[in-house]
């Protein structure tokens, strides 16, 4: 018992350990699904489409998460069904073991009654000993009393034993009264059950979806409750019928006792008896007697005798006797029974108390049921079903009390989770809805888990506190203090504790993990095997395919062999042709001798022409003849060939199957390979895991150790004293609080390190996309520089043509501003004359006109003057005219400068729109990717925050950790810094970018407001245009050699490095981020491919599991229905048996009671009872002891038979699969018949085909007779035309003629005739060739017919007779055509009806056919109607099967009650005997005979004892022989079924192989009948060859080779219908298997859809929750964005404003003074410009035609200085000053140098007047540079040597600035010379800024101040010449726009 609750114990904690397992898993599931979520937070990305396919990817994983939550949730339900299952084993294993005790207490308590009958055996003996002894001592006194009294007391015990029998028969009845009831509530409740799972099945199909979901809740939990219902009845009953034993074993003891007490009466009674027997002696005995007698009738009957007195008082004596021997055994008994009482009491105690508790309990579930009764009673409306649950409810519980003394506590806690379940059940079936039920299950799980952790923190708590409580009490005052942080601390270390189990948990769940990943690649190690098993099934495939084809081989190797015998045949054929030639030779020579005997009487002439002839005709025909066998020897020689290709494709192919073959086997190693190399390296995966698994382990370990160190310290410091706890709890929070700082800090590392490494990630996205935009803008940017430089060239150019003609039209403004002075001064001196005559006239008028001289010479002179004037006036108004004249060309210059400025213009501004584009296009995605940053750095804080609640502190006490932080923010800050450094190069080059695109700005805004200012200008401001037209070219100038200078080149050419080197670290990045995303993705999709591949593995493995146990459950219902229902009711026999036996045994004592009680009263009637019969009655009790015994084991028998019927059924189901074999051999047989059959029906086809064939063949006879016949009508008209013509030249010689010739001619034609039957096949070709001879034969005929003319006219009487011969002969032929033409005809009409018989047979084929197939119906219908019966049969034997079981058992209870009776019969007779025998032996006695008497009643004894064992063995002998015969009896009646069986299947066998046989005997007498017509027509078909000799032998060939070709089309036609066969079993297993597969594909769709509907509803939720956090987020991201912006434009525009204001004022200031300095400037400008004038004209008049000879000489010097590579420069510079053509110097220089060279040498003289110039030494400052080019060096010679004779000129190179120092700002207001120079010729175009021809200024004398404004070139000095036009200043950020505004506002 012990051992078998030890079992169950265990496989409960199995069970539900497994459950934790899986609760553990789900939770760490949970968890990493919750940690996926967070984590998948951060990966979410900007674009769109990436998000759709982030988020569509975590769908994917989550569907795929659900389904392993659904897979175990499935799992656990079934783990739930398995411990109910178990639950209910153990419950029926426990009903089994109470029996068997009970068993073993019945055996205990037989053996208990074997030993006290060995005592009583004893004690008898002791008893015979003691009365020996007493007998010497006798007594008496005492009898009276104790007579009475012995008298008194039986009567009342006999009363009361015999009501204690009839209650025990009443108690029994009832028992099996109330068993029977029981049973029956048992069969109605299944009833129900079935009724209701009906019910279940049938709602399930007819009722709506929701309805029937509910309706299914409601069948399902009433099904639950009948089940449980059910299983507490039967616990009922077992607990009633262990109630009844007890009752009955308390009867027993009771029996026991009154037996007892009946023995001790005896035994007193018996005592006082010897007393008396001792004291009087035979007066005394006869005074006793006589006393006795008398009380005895005063009790009983007054009116006996005294030989009844006499009588009894023997039988009292005997009975005394053996009273006395018994009383010792009695009294051992009774010490027995004491014990056995004691026993009882603890037994009762016991009981009661597991009564008390079973009431308490019968009372809670009473309560409870009540409760569930109300509840049902409300919501079910099934009164009559809720009686009969409350029923088997009340039932159950008192079963559950029954079963919880045995396991109260585990029985408790189940009931409870029942009780829970029961509401929960009934909480369900209240509601309605599936969505609720969903809901609530979600929220039971979530709970469930939310308790599971609660109830373990509370025990953990629990705990703690209890250890807390303890330390409290122990510790003192201090510690009350000290309480609070130790509490925190606790918990600190609780939280510490909480994390490493958790890490545990998590490092358990990778192990599980990696456990799922090793199962996986297991699975895919069988996958592969199945792969290999599939490439060895291809492999014997192309085996199989290799035998077919080396058949095929066989095959073809055999037609080669009969073409070879087609071969021999037809060289034999050849060779009888060769023969027959050559009889036709000899014929020939025979009938050529003949010939020429006939016609020796004839002329020579005509003999020879004849002879001639017939030679040539048999040529011809021998000529055909071997035409014909050469065209069969290539007709063979084809086939040959063709065979031979044949031959050679079949080995071709045969190589490639072995091609094949290898390539497979070297693909099978491969995938071997494969194979190995992933398992090795799943093994080095797993070594690795596992590896760091044990580190992580040992690390975790010490950990633990630690903390169980510290907290072992902790609570050694709790119980030291006060001042060491206080000092080592302030160490402790010393250390805390370091811990703690420690834990933050590398918490916020850990958290930057998240944040860096995501920052990092968005920053390289960013710059990634960032670097390719640039990097793209660059391009587009360079490609817009070339451009602009292509345009600035052309600009160049142009401005260097406008340059000469600014030049040009300088000189012309000077002389014109010179005229425009000289006319101001002489209107003004024409004002003064005009004023001064006036005033004169005013003179003369007021005074009187006296005329002086004075005043004549004046007016004279001013006359002379204004005529002067006048002619000056003249001459300045031609050139005022000339000068308009140029002033209009120069309009027109400028209007053609105005359109290409416009072009430029329109070039400029598309440019600055495509810059304006990328510009906003670039600023767009900078936005759009800020956006981004800022939205993926929201969402960053968002899930951080998330993180920060959710995450727990992690701390870790090891070095380990601490470096590796360290290492990762190192590194982090590396990358930090390259991100840094990065993002600054981009900077920069975002900066030059930006500076190139300012300075492309400037130079539009410049052009744009130089084309305004073009525009605005008249005519009159042509001198303004041209001085601002010179400083914007030097503008430009500037511009360019800023662009052109070394610096900026420089920088461009670094910036294009620095891009080369981004791009090449872009692509670099690039590249490894792409692997890592294509790994990645790889990756993913091979976990994709694996969990879908797993999960339908899974999904597969529980299909195949569940249909496994489906067929296992139908297979072990199907073959254990029989046994369980042979075992039931033999258990139930069996247990009605033990009933019937307890029962009999009961009956048996209180018979034994009664015979006892009825013999003392008959003795105390009688007068005494010897002791012997008690003895005899106690031996009787024994054998039926052991009769009990052997009917136990006679059960133990018919356990063994029932086990043999077992083997036999086993052994019987063999044979019924034996059966079945030879039924299904037998099907394979009749599958072979119907294929025979359809071979039959496949010949019956060929055979009609062959016949068609062959009246195709008679047709083409027929068709070729047609046309012979039509050839001999056409010869005959061609004869009889041939005739006439004849007749024509001669009447009786060509009569005679034609006579002669007819003959020839017939004989030619039935020749040609026999020719064209031969070559029937060769119509056609042969047709032209006959028409040919004919036509050449007439020819011949005609030209004979007339030679023979002459000769046959004296030959006519000897030509008559042969004509007439002749013409017999031809009546002959034309009879012989005609009876031909008649057997064609007749031959015509038995092919008709030959076809007629074929179509009739057709007909009768397919009425055959038909009635196969409806035979074929009928088969299979009769099959189904023989399965139908089968099963019926089955299912009737099954039947009969169970009534006999229930009959024999009948039987045998029959069987033993008559034996009881029987054996009740005989102990009846024997007692009877035992009587009569008492009372001789009372007579004998009285005569003094005991001895004899003992001595016959011992034989009497031995002789019924032999009789009663005689019986026993005959009853068994009976019984073993009825149980034989009815087991013979049941296997006849089965034998006689299968054999009834047999002979119906071998009658149905036999009946269609007669059918069979029948149909094939038809189909064969059909096909005979065939083949006979077939024969006859083919010996007709001979006999027509015989007549047309000719066309025999192709026929023959013909109908040889078409049966070849029949005999190889049957061959090949059974390899098809064989390979047909295969295919159709392949086809229909294919099918099968599509079947199969189609079925759990939609089963896997269905529970894919709903899976996805679900998931899809979770996700969508949430989705949308998410979509709508994120949209207000970026709302008000965009809002707070927005607002920014628009305050940093507001902010930029107000500081642009306060900056243009104050340069505004600033330059203001400035130019006032300028303009005041300007001004003086102009002043003494005008006096300087006066003095120049003077001198220039001067100069002009002088210098006119003349060239300088120092100029020369210091040219003729400076080009010998010059370095080789620029002398033609020096040439070319001379050839200009001297007036030489461009083109003319350009020939000269093209020539060789040394003519030159020798013109010069020559000219000079030989350098001898070199020797008298004297050089001009050079300035220190200049240097000799070779590498400078001439134009500078001939500008430099041009400043020294002219220096001193010139006065400084009107304009300042030296103010302008260098724009290069004007743009950097590096440069001095005030550079050297030197710098000048190399500034302004530091340009493309190396033209220097000044007229060469002027020389400059010297430097000690600056006429004018620099100005020290802003280094704009507006800004520069202007000279007093021109008119009052003032430059603003123009600050480099402002635009033209501005600057128009400015202007029109002054």
């Amino acid at each position: 018992m012990a051992s078998w609750l030890g079992g169950l114990g265990s496989g409960l904690g199995q069970s539900l350990g497994q459950v934790g397992g899986s609760l553990s898993s789900l939770t760490g599931q949970i968890s990493s699904f919750t940690k996926d979520i967070l984590l998948e937070g951060a990966e979410e990305v900007g674009d769109a489409a990436t998000e759709l396919h982030v988020s569509n990817s975590r769908l994917r994983e989550i569907e795929s998460i659900n389904a392993a939550q659904k897979f175990e949730n499935e799992r656990l339900k079934k783990v739930c069904s398995d411990l109910e299952e178990k639950h209910e084993a153990a419950e029926l294993q426990i009903k089994q073991l109470s029996v068997e005790y009970r068993n073993q207490l019945q055996q205990k308590e037989v053996e208990i009654s074997h030993l006290k009958a060995r005592q009583n055996a004893l004690q008898e003996q002791l008893q015979k000993v003691q009365t020996a002894a007493q007998s010497a001592q006798a007594g008496a006194g005492v009898l009276p009393p104790a007579t009475t009294s012995a008298c008194y007391v039986p009567a009342v015990r006999h009363s009361s034993g015999f009501e204690g029998d009839d209650m025990d028969f009443g108690d029994i009845i009832w028992s099996q009264q109330e068993i029977n009831r029981l049973s029956n509530e048992i069969s109605t409740l299944e009833s129900e059950v079935d009724h209701w799972k009906q019910i279940a099945l049938s709602s399930k199909v007819q009722g709506t979806h929701d309805a029937e979901q509910n309706e299914i809740c409601k069948l399902q939990n009433i099904v639950k409750e009948l089940k449980q219902n059910l299983s507490q009845e039967i616990d009922e009953h077992q607990h009633e019928l262990s109630v009844l034993q007890d009752a009955h074993r308390q009867k027993l003891v009771e029996i026991s006792r009154r037996h007892r007490e009946e023995l001790s009466e005896y035994e007193e009674r018996i005592e006082e008896l010897e007393n008396q027997l001792q004291q009087g002696g035979v007066s005394a005995d006869a005074m006793a007697d006589s006393k006795i007698s008398e009380q005895k009738k005063n009790a009983h009957s007054p009116e006996g005798g005294k030989v009844e007195e006499l009588q009894v008082i023997k039988d009292l004596e005997d009975e005394i006797r053996k009273l006395n021997q018994r009383l010792s055994s009695a009294k051992e008994e009774n010490k027995l029974l004491l014990k056995e009482q004691e026993l009882a009491k603890v037994e009762k105690i016991r009981i009661t108390q597991e009564y008390e508790n079973l009431k308490s309990d019968f009372s809670v579930l009473q309560s409870s049921v009540a409760e569930q009764e109300m509840k049902l009673q409300s919501k079910t409306s099934l009164p009559e079903d809720v009686l009969r649950l409350q029923q088997a409810l009340l039932e159950a519980e008192n079963e559950i009390a029954r079963l919880s003394s045995l396991n109260q506590e585990g029985l408790e806690k189940k009931l409870t989770s029942a009780q829970l379940k029961n509401e929960n059940i009934f909480s369900a079936c209240a509601e309605n809805q599936n969505s609720e039920l969903s809901q609530l299950r979600l929220d039971l799980e979530r709970k469930e888990h939310e308790l599971n952790e609660s109830i373990a923190e509370r025990e953990t708590l629990i705990a703690e506190l209890e250890e807390l409580d303890k330390q409290n009490q122990e510790a003192t005052q201090h510690m009350i203090t000290l309480k609070d942080q130790l509490s925190k601390q606790h918990t600190e270390t609780e939280s510490v504790i909480k994390q490493l189990k958790f890490d545990i948990d998590f490092e358990r769940k990778k192990v599980s993990e990696l456990e799922t990943e090793k199962i996986k690649t297991i699975k895919e190690l069988d996958s592969q095997k199945e792969k290999l098993s599939q490439c060895s099934y291809a492999l014997n495939d192309l085996h199989i395919n290799k035998q077919q084809l080396q058949g095929t081989i066989k095959d073809l190797q055999e037609q080669l062999r009969k073409a070879q015998d087609c071969n021999l045949r037809n060289k034999g054929e050849i060779g009888e042709l060769q023969q027959r030639l050559k009889e036709r030779e000899e014929e020939l020579s025979v009938s050529l001798s003949k010939l020429a005997e006939k016609n020796s009487q004839e002329s020579n002439s005509t003999c020879q022409d004849l002879i001639l002839k017939e030679r040539e005709v048999e040529i011809a025909k021998l000529q055909n003849d071997v035409s014909e066998n050469k065209q069969l020897n290539e007709d063979l020689e084809k086939s040959l060939s063709d065979l031979r290709t044949e031959n050679g494709k079949l080995i071709a192919a045969i190589e490639e199957l072995k091609q094949e073959l290898s390539d497979a086997i070297s693909e099978k190693n491969k995938v071997h390979l494969e194979k190995d190399t992933v398992v090795e390296a799943l093994k080095m995966e797993k070594r690795q895991l596992e590896s760091e698994l044990n580190q992580t382990e040992k690390r975790l370990l010490e950990q633990a150790h630690k903390y169980k160190q510290t907290i072992e310290e902790l609570s050694s410091a709790r119980s030291m004293d006060t001042t060491a706890l206080q000092l080592e709890h302030e160490r402790l929070v010393k250390l805390n609080q370091e811990k703690d700082f420690k834990i933050a800090e590398l918490n916020r590392s850990i958290e930057q390190m998240e944040g860096d490494h995501q920052e990092t990630k968005e920053m390289l996205t960013t710059t990634l996309g960032g670097q390719k935009q640039l990097t793209e803008l660059m391009k587009e940017k360079e490609v817009f520089i070339e451009k602009y430089k292509n345009q600035a060239f052309q600009v160049k150019q142009e401005l260097e043509e406008y340059i000469k003609l600014s030049k040009k039209q300088d000189v012309l403004k000077q002389n014109l501003e010179e005229k425009d002075r000289y006319l101001a001064v002489m209107k003004e001196e024409n004002n003064h004359l005009k004023e001064e005559i006036e005033r004169l006239k005013d003179q003369q008028s007021r005074s009187t006109p006296v005329v002086e001289p004075k005043t004549l010479d004046i007016i004279i002179e001013l006359e002379s003057e204004v005529t002067q004037l006048k002619v000056i006036k003249s001459n300045l108004e031609e050139e005022i005219e000339v000068h308009k004249k140029t002033i209009e060309d120069q309009n027109q210059t400028t209007s053609q400068l105005r359109q290409s400025l416009q072009e430029q213009r329109k070039e400029i501004d598309e440019s600055k729109f495509k810059c304006e584009q990328m510009n906003v296009t670039h600023e767009r995605l900078s936005l759009e990717k800020d956006e981004e940053i800022k939205n993926l750095q929201k969402t960053i804080e968002q899930i951080k925050t998330q993180l920060h609640k959710e995450r727990q502190i992690i701390q870790t006490d090891s070095s380990d950790l601490f470096q590796e932080t360290k290492v990762r923010t190192l590194n982090g800050e590396n990358g930090n810094e390259k991100h840094d450094l990065s993002k600054a190069e981009i900077e920069r080059l975002v900066e030059g970018i930006k500076e190139r695109e300012m300075e492309i700005k400037l130079l539009n805004e410049k052009n744009v407001s130089l084309s305004q200012q073009i525009d605005q200008l008249s005519k009159d401001e042509v001198g303004k245009l041209t001085r601002i037209i010179q400083e914007k070219d030097l503008e430009i100038q500037a511009l360019n050699a800023r662009v052109s200078s070394a610096s900026y080149r420089q920088d461009v050419l670094s910036l294009q490095q620095q891009l080369q080197a981004y791009v090449i670290e872009r692509e670099q990045v690039l590249a490894v981020l792409s692997e890592k995303t294509r790994e990645n993705s790889q990756l993913k999709t091979e976990y994709r491919n694996i969990m879908d591949m797993v999960a339908a593995k899974e999904a597969a493995l529980a299909r195949l599991q569940e249909e496994n146990q489906k067929l296992s459950n139908r297979s072990e219902n199907s073959s254990q229905d029989m046994s369980r229902e042979t075992i039931q009711n033999l258990s139930r026999i069996i247990r009605e048996k033990d009933i019937e036996i307890d029962a009999l045994s009961q009956k048996c004592q209180t018979l034994l009671t009664v015979l006892q009680t009825s013999s003392t009263g008959t003795g105390n009637g009688s007068g005494g009872v010897n002791s012997n019969q008690f003895e005899e009655l106690l031996q009787e009790r024994d054998k039926l002891k052991q009769q009990v015994k052997k009917m136990e084991e006679w059960k133990q028998q018919v356990i063994t038979t029932v086990q043999n019927m077992q083997h036999e059924s086993a052994h019987l189901q063999e044979e019924l699969q034996k059966l079945q074999t030879q039924i299904s051999v037998e099907s394979d047989s009749n599958s072979k018949l119907q294929v025979d059959y359809n071979g039959l029906i496949q010949s019956y086809e060929q055979n009609e085909k062959k016949l068609k064939s062959f009246s195709q063949e008679l047709a083409q006879v027929q068709h070729s007779i047609g046309q012979l016949h039509s050839t001999r009508d056409l010869l005959l008209s061609k004869l009889d035309l041939v005739t006439p013509s004849v007749a024509m030249a001669s009447t009786i010689s060509q009569l005679s003629g034609i006579q002669y010739s007819a003959p020839e001619v017939l004989s030619d034609e039935s020749k040609l005739l026999q020719k064209e039957l031969e070559q029937l096949k060769k119509k056609l070709q042969e047709k032209d060739s006959t028409i040919r001879t004919l036509q050449e034969n007439n020819q011949r005929l005609c030209d004979s017919v007339a030679t023979a003319s002459e000769v046959e006219r004296k030959s006519q009487e000897g030509t008559e007779s042969e004509m007439r011969q002749i013409r017999e002969k031809h009546d002959v032929l034309q009879k012989s055509l005609r009876e031909k033409d008649i057997l064609i005809k007749s031959k015509s009409d038995q092919l008709l009806s030959v076809s007629e018989n074929l179509s009739n047979k057709e007909n009768e084929n397919e009425l055959l056919k038909q009635a196969v197939t409806n035979l074929k119906e009928r088969n299979l219908i009769l099959e189904l109607d023989i399965q139908k019966l089968k099963e019926e049969n089955e299912k009737i034997i099954a039947r009969c099967r169970e009534k006999e079981t229930e009959f024999r058992a009948l039987q045998e209870t029959n069987m033993q009650f008559s034996m009881m009776l029987k054996e009740k019969e005989f102990e009846s007779h024997s007692m009877k005997e035992k009587a009569l025998a008492f009372e001789k032996l009372l007579k004998e006695k009285e005569q003094g005979k005991t001895g004899e008497l003992n001595q016959l009643l011992n034989e009497v004894k031995s002789m019924q004892e032999k009789a009663v064992t005689f019986q026993q063995e005959r009853d068994q002998v009976m019984v073993a022989l009825k149980q034989k015969q009815m087991e013979s009896s049941a296997l006849q009646s089965e034998v006689q079924h299968l054999r009834e069986k047999e002979q119906r299947l071998n009658q149905e066998l036999e009946r269609l192989r007669n059918h069979l046989l029948e149909m094939e005997d038809s189909y064969t007498r059909e096909a005979l009948a065939a083949e006979d017509r077939e024969v006859k027509l083919r010996k007709k078909v001979l006999i027509l060859e015989e007549k047309l000799v000719s066309s025999s032998t192709a026929v023959e060939n013909a109908s040889h080779q078409a049966n070849l070709q029949v005999e190889s089309l049957q061959e090949q036609l059974n390899l098809v219908s064989k390979q047909r066969d295969e295919a159709v079993l392949q086809l229909t297993v294919a099918q099968d298997q599509v079947k199969q597969y189609a079925l759990s594909l939609a089963n896997l769709q269905m529970v894919l859809e709903q899976f996805q509907q679900e998931e899809k509803a979770m996700y969508s939720a949430e989705l949308e929750k998410h979509q709508k956090q994120t949209a207000e987020w970026r709302k008000k991201a965009e809002s707070l964005e927005e607002k920014v912006a628009s305050l940093q434009e507001s902010l930029e525009e107000a500081n642009a404003a306060l900056d243009a204001a104050s340069r505004l004022t600033e330059q203001l200031d400035i130019k006032e003074e300028q303009i005041e300095e300007l001004k003086k400037e102009g002043e003494i400008r005008r006096e300087m410009l006066e003095d120049v004038q003077n001198k220039l004209m001067n100069l002009m008049n002088s210098t006119e035609g003349k060239v300088d000879k120092l100029l020369m000489r210091n040219l003729f010097v400076g080009h010998f200085h010059t370095p080789k590579n620029k002398r033609p420069e020096v040439l070319r510079l001379m050839g200009s000053i001297l007036g030489v053509k461009k083109e003319e110097l350009d020939q000269l220089l093209s020539e060789d140098q040394r003519g030159v060279t020798r013109w010069v040498t020559g000219w000079l003289g030989g350098g001898a007047a070199s020797k008298s110039v004297p050089n001009t030494p050079l300035r220190p400052t200049h240097q000799t540079i070779f590498n400078s080019s001439f134009s500078e060096l001939f500008v430099k010679f041009l400043e020294t040597e002219s220096c001193p004779s010139l006065p400084p000129p009107k304009l300042l190179v030296h103010d302008m600035k260098p724009l290069g120092a004007a743009g950097t700002g590096k440069t001095s207001n005030t550079p050297s010379n030197s710098q000048m120079q190399d500034s302004a010729v530091s340009g493309t175009s190396r033209r220097p800024d000044t007229n060469p021809f002027l020389a400059p200024r010297s430097e000690a004398v600056p006429l004018i101040t620099p100005a020290t404004g802003s280094g704009h070139l507006l800004m520069k000095p202007i000279s007093d010449a021109l008119p009052t036009f003032t430059p603003l200043p123009v600050s480099p950020d402002a635009s033209a726009g501005a600057v128009l505004k400015d202007l029109l506002k002054q």
